[in-house]
């Protein structure tokens, strides 16, 4: 039903797709308070995160921003400037609410350094595909195969440390975290 696998060069031509909703960026406690009634009620939301990248061997940056994605909206946390608030960990925690992410083995031991909590419901795409026969590991590798659209990477190595994030990093944050959930809803509607 679906490719193993992908190249680079097959998916150049795939029509670019991006986050089509409204982003939140979420950078004080008052702005984390406000949004979290929307977050904590959702059945599954992808996950993702962002951290400044090391171009120093053994350097290993603290994760900047953590991304949480509904279909149409997207929540992106600052945990550069607020660190990992209570109510992150009441939905990291929550068994009634589906976390979906790629790589999240080391997301969460990221995490796991700014505030500890016990991981619950958490769903990594680099092991859900292998039972529709998808070998790809990267996100956009999957996301091509699933949707036949390509997602921009251009972002990745930017500073997410910054004041302000650019209007092109919130875009790319938002997406990666939304690509993970609408991944996950197109193969669990196909079983």
């Amino acid at each position: 039903m679906f490719a193993k696998d992908i190249t680079n060069e097959e998916i150049k031509d795939y029509p670019l797709t991006q986050f089509p909703g409204k982003v939140f960026l979420v950078d004080t406690q008052k702005k984390v308070e406000y949004y979290f009634p929307l977050l904590k009620d959702q059945p599954i939301i992808g996950i993702d995160t962002e951290t400044r990248p090391s171009f120093k061997k053994g350097v290993i940056n603290s994760v900047s921003l953590l991304q949480l994605s509904t279909s149409s909206q997207a929540f992106l946390f600052r945990l550069n400037i607020i660190g990992l608030p209570n109510q992150l960990i009441e939905i990291f925690e929550n068994q009634d609410i589906k976390k979906i992410g790629l790589a999240l083995k080391d997301d969460l031991a990221i995490l796991k350094r700014l505030n500890k909590f016990k991981p619950e419901t958490f769903i990594d795409l680099q092991n859900y595909v292998k039972a529709f026969g998808i070998e790809s590991k990267s996100l956009k590798k999957i996301m091509a195969i699933v949707f036949q659209q390509r997602i921009s990477k251009s972002q990745q190595v930017t500073n997410w440390d910054r004041p302000e994030l650019t209007e092109a990093q919130q875009i790319y944050a938002a997406t990666d975290a939304w690509a993970c959930l609408q991944i996950y809803k197109r193969l669990n509607n196909l079983l």
